[in-house]
């Protein structure tokens, strides 16, 4: 009875550790926790991000190409449709798996795909360190939708395609129809 009193004690304090450092991990059970963009989601990414076939610098001054790649861009470089598609599709994984690693609760798809959308426009450190990471993480699910729309900045100036966009991905995220924003 003693060994059995002390197991649970030391599971009750191995959880409360985990809870306060924040190494608690996702529900295992009828939680997926290895999520991927819909079709849905690349498909509000492609009209917030438009398809450039020639290196160009977004309003960030941040040197792009192709439905917003950043990585391994040089001047003057371009690309064809298909490959603009191929690095969105290979760079969707790197981007699923920030909203897969930082968000320690359940998501529903328009959720996840909101969520990808936004760390793929502004960034693993921006969310990170957001308060938005911190509401959704409490189960704040009501206030994940202003929290998303508060980013609406480039280089320190409001933008009217940021305000679309994160508006977009609000609907999104509360499952409502976000096409004609």
């Amino acid at each position: 009875m003693i060994r059995m009193v002390n197991q649970l004690i030391r599971n009750l304090l191995m959880r409360v550790w985990q809870w306060n450092t924040g190494a608690a991990q996702k529900p295992k059970s009828g939680v997926r926790t290895n999520m991927h963009i819909s079709a849905e989601g690349l498909s509000l990414i492609k009209k917030f991000e438009g398809c450039e076939l020639k290196a160009y610098r977004c309003a960030a001054n941040v040197l792009t190409i192709g439905y917003g790649t950043i990585k391994n861009v040089t001047e003057g470089m371009e690309i064809t449709q298909e490959e603009a598609e191929t690095l969105l599709q290979e760079e969707m994984h790197e981007y699923e798996g920030y909203i897969n690693d930082m968000v320690k609760v359940p998501l529903e798809q328009h959720q996840f795909d909101a969520m990808v959308s936004w760390v793929f426009n502004l960034g693993s450190g921006n969310l990170s360190s957001s308060t938005l990471l911190k509401k959704l993480n409490n189960s704040e699910y009501d206030e994940v939708p202003a929290q998303i729309r508060r980013w609406n900045k480039a280089g320190g100036k409001v933008l009217d395609g940021l305000i679309r966009r994160r508006e977009a991905e609000a609907l999104m995220f509360m499952n409502q129809d976000w096409y004609e924003v």
